[in-house]
């Protein structure tokens, strides 16, 4: 029962070590001295956190957009990262 108490705090970190971890399978990935099982292995666990990342990111995008419309706009905008960059 730990685990769910402590994963709402642990959902941003969660994410970057997803992210991160991703990266490091690609990176590994493309140097090309991995055996076809450890290849194989590598794929099937960055399709998994790719699934992971694209959900949370789903997630995230629904609460910002819960939280547009709490500041009392009539119409619901889609997030866009890089109109905030602007």
């Amino acid at each position: 029962m730990p685990p769910k108490t402590s994963s709402p705090k642990k959902k941003g970190v969660d994410f970057e070590q997803s992210l991160s971890t991703l990266e490091s399978l690609v990176t590994r990935m493309e140097q090309g001295d991995m055996t076809l099982e450890e290849s194989l292995q590598a794929f099937e666990a960055g399709i998994a956190l790719t699934r992971e990342c694209q959900t949370r990111l789903a997630a995230a995008e629904q609460q910002v957009n819960k939280l547009i419309e709490q500041q009392g706009n009539i119409s619901l905008e889609p997030f866009h990262a890089d109109e905030g960059d602007a």
